[in-house]
């Protein structure tokens, strides 16, 4: 047959096989010949105006309901797991709760609908879990474990046996251990081997709970095989802790070896380093190179240098016959690993582990730290600064300032360098210029409190005392409860005549070291000072319960109790101080006088005899002797009358040869002297400067601000001024009740402290045992 289409176009209209072709279009859509006067073109018929709106959903029906209800659950779950990520724990448990209210409103409405069948089990596993883990955020472990409990029963939840883990971390908290393994291993067993990961981690936790139990073979089967399956750094490190804990030393080898070859998984250094030739690469470096990646990164890598280091540290002194043999073969096996770098810090680790043992004269430590001077510029600067650090307690400054110079050639902006040469030159007296040092180094980082602290003491030796409470105040805003810088603070404010601060900044003190006697002493100091005796005493009182030895404060509780009238109390207070300073006559004569005004004659007389026993030639002593003697009318009196006047007669003696020898000695000095005398005016109209009580706080800290005498010699004039023996012994006036002051931590604390250069937070030296003053960068 010919094809149809050699047959040319059906005629219109035409049919064909029984069937009519379609109609077509007779005229244009929208458009009429025969258009009415005045209408317009609207194909669209848009002139008819809007459509009527859409007719709105009933809310009354019960999948309406169900769907409303639905959106309120999951917006809580939202709500309480952003309150969580705030940091609101109260807030995400409750909004956790209220979930769980409204999801079980939603099933009642679900079967009272009918749909039972339809529940959404999503939906509700969402809700437990969250809830359960808000129970465990707010340590509400019994709530926890009871609604994970009912998850885990429920067998339409599938993959609910994870969540044994979850229960097992809340006995580990609670220290149920075996409870603790037994739901691991249960995860364990429900986890496919697919599940490599999860699998390890599970592993990891079983370890570490050994550990804990103190079963350390348990631990070292499940370490061994995840660093076997899948090594990383932080079970290699408990690997060898466990190795430690045993005393096994190939093993320990053999684990740290292990450790140093894991893998870290992340790029090399090299790729963050630009080309120059390349515009477009460069700016897409400069874009990467600080990126969340990049920072990633980073913090693994310092993870893997600190569990390298402190294995290091801690295994040796284990792994050979000697600490030094076994750091040097650590030091080996780091060379030969990807961590080549952290050879350096290795040894110089050793020279501080050296420093930390307090033994600086130890050839190793200086030898090790000298081997880095021609070293690249960043080890010879952390060697430098230690050795700098390291002489300058040894007290050789010369030495110390030459380190301080070689380690800030190699890295200026060392901010520990700078520290360290300026306090060679504060010791050397030239405080200017160590303000300056102390001042580049905060420049190079604002946040070395080393440096501020310094600076303070700097301006507080240089008399501009408003720039060193500048400089402590700030120091205070960063280290809150530093003791030292309260202290600066009270003795700054004390300086500037300012004793209520003064007294507010130690009463601030005490709330750090409550127990401090020295601290203590000072505000009952300021109190007498203020005229307020009662608190005076309290504080006094304190200092000598914590510390009974400190002769001022036994001296001011003494004649405190005698201006009271109650000279009985005040005689345990002089025999102490009869016990701390037996060559001392003043303090048992305090006793005897005692004695006497409260009445206790006889008591009196043998306190007396015993101290003529002992100074024969007192003659306070022989004085009280005569009176008592002819008081109570007792044979004995002319014997001592004798002897004081024998002993009156030899310093009556005594004296005029001195005041013979004075006399001569000034006669001849003015016939030498007046060629000269013009020069003698002009020395005495210049005299040298007063010493600066900076570094001396131990020594004068007591001393008030305001011009008043020494203590020392105050409290000796009062303690000369016996009565004679025609007058009763009486107290001093309460004016003179007083006692000298002693910084709290010792006149160390007002040197400048050192720095040493830090290589990780546990490399630095440690600063408690150097000294309270020498806290190393």
């Amino acid at each position: 047959m010919p094809m149809a289409s050699s047959m040319g176009r059906p005629m219109t209209g035409a049919v064909q096989d029984g069937a009519a072709r379609p109609m077509t279009a007779v005229r244009a859509a929208g458009y009429s010949s025969a258009m009415t006067r005045g209408s317009t073109f609207d194909p669209l018929g848009q002139s008819k105006g809007p459509a009527p709106p859409l007719e709105g959903k009933s809310e009354d029906t019960p999948d309406e309901k169900v769907k409303i209800l639905e959106k309120k659950v999951n917006d809580l779950i939202e709500e309480s797991c952003l309150a969580h990520g705030h940091g609101d724990l109260q807030l995400s448990l409750d909004r956790a709760k209220e979930a769980g209210r409204k999801e079980r409103a939603l099933v009642r409405q679900r079967e009272q609908s009918g749909n039972a069948d339809h529940i959404n089990l999503d939906l509700t596993y969402s809700v437990l879990f969250n809830l359960a883990t808000q129970y465990a955020n707010n340590d509400m472990y019994a709530e926890a474990l009871n609604t994970y409990q009912v998850i885990v029963k429920n067998k339409m939840f599938s993959n609910a046996g994870r969540l044994k883990v979850n229960m097992a971390n809340i006995h580990f908290k609670q220290k149920n251990y075996p409870k603790a393994i037994k739901l691991y291993r249960m995860a364990l067993d429900q986890i496919s081997n697919s599940h490599k990961e999860m699998r390890i981690k599970i592993m990891q936790n079983i370890g570490v709970v050994f550990i804990r139990m103190g079963q350390y073979s348990d631990a070292i089967t499940s370490f061994e095989h995840i660093m076997s399956e899948s090594p990383n750094i932080k079970t290699g490190f408990n690997l060898i802790l466990c190795y430690y804990a045993i005393g096994d030393r190939e093993r320990m080898k053999k684990a740290f070896q292990k450790l140093i070859c894991v893998p870290l998984g992340i790029d090399e250094e090299d790729k963050y380093i630009p080309p120059n030739d390349d515009t477009h690469a460069n700016l897409v470096i400069e874009a990467i190179k600080n990126d969340k990646l990049h920072q990633m990164e980073r913090e693994r890598k310092a993870l893997a240098e600190k569990f390298i280091m402190t294995s290091a540290k801690l295994i040796a002194p284990a792994i050979e016959a000697t600490f030094a043999a076994g750091f040097d073969w650590c030091v080996d096996m780091v060379k030969s690993s990807q961590y080549v770098e952290l050879a350096n810090d290795l040894e110089i680790n050793k020279a501080i582990t050296y420093l930390r043992q307090r033994d600086f004269k130890q050839v190793g430590a200086v030898e090790t730290l000298k081997t880095f001077e021609k070293k690249d510029s960043r080890v010879k600067s952390a060697a430098a600064t230690n050795l700098s650090f390291l002489y300058f307690l040894e007290k050789d400054y010369d030495q110390a300032d030459r380190y301080a110079d070689l380690a800030m050639t190699a890295d200026r902006y060392n901010p520990a360098a700078l520290i360290n040469k300026g306090n060679t030159v504060f010791v050397k007296k030239d405080y200017e210029k160590a303000a300056e040092f102390y001042k580049e180094a905060l420049r190079n980082d604002s946040s070395c409190t080393e440096a501020l602290y310094n600076l303070g003491l700097t301006y507080k030796r240089l008399g501009r005392l408003e720039e060193s409470l500048d400089c402590f105040l700030k120091l205070h805003a960063i280290l809150r409860n530093s003791a030292q810088v309260m202290w600066q603070l009270a003795n700054l404010f004390e300086m500037l005549e300012d004793p209520h601060q003064a007294i507010e900044w130690l009463m601030q003190l005490i709330t750090v070291t409550p127990t401090d006697p020295q601290v203590l002493a000072k505000l009952g100091e300021l109190y007498d000072s203020e005229g307020d005796k009662s608190q005076a005493f309290q504080y006094y009182q304190e200092s000598f319960r914590y510390f009974p030895s400190n002769i001022d404060v036994i001296e001011w509780l003494g004649a405190y109790y005698i201006d009271t009238q109650f000279c009985e109390k005040a005689i345990q207070y002089f025999e102490r101080a009869t016990l701390i300073q037996p060559t001392q006559v003043k303090w048992q004569l305090m006793v005897a006088s005692c004695y006497r005004r409260s009445g206790n004659y006889q008591k009196a007389l043998e306190t007396y005899k015993d101290i003529h026993r002992k100074f024969p030639e007192n003659i306070e002593c022989l004085r009280f002797l005569v009176r008592l003697c002819t008081d109570m009318g007792m044979k004995e009196v002319q014997d001592y009358a004798t002897k004081l006047k024998k002993v009156e007669k030899m310093k009556e003696i005594r004296e005029q040869r001195v005041k013979s020898a004075r006399e001569g000695s000034a006669r001849g000095t003015r016939r030498e002297g007046s060629a000269s005398s013009e020069v003698d005016i002009k020395a005495v109209s210049h005299p040298e400067p007063k010493h600066s009580p900076v570094l001396d706080q131990g020594r004068d800290s007591g001393h008030s601000s305001h011009g008043t005498s020494a203590k020392g010699e105050r409290l000796s004039a009062k303690m000369r001024a016996l009565p004679g023996s025609n007058e009763p012994y009486e107290a001093s006036s309460q004016r003179d009740i007083d006692a000298s002051y002693v910084d709290p931590l010792g006149a160390p604390m007002e040197r400048p402290k050192t720095a040493a250069k830090k290589r990780n937070e546990d490399d630095d030296f440690a600063d408690e045992e150097l000294g309270d003053d020498l806290l190393p960068e």
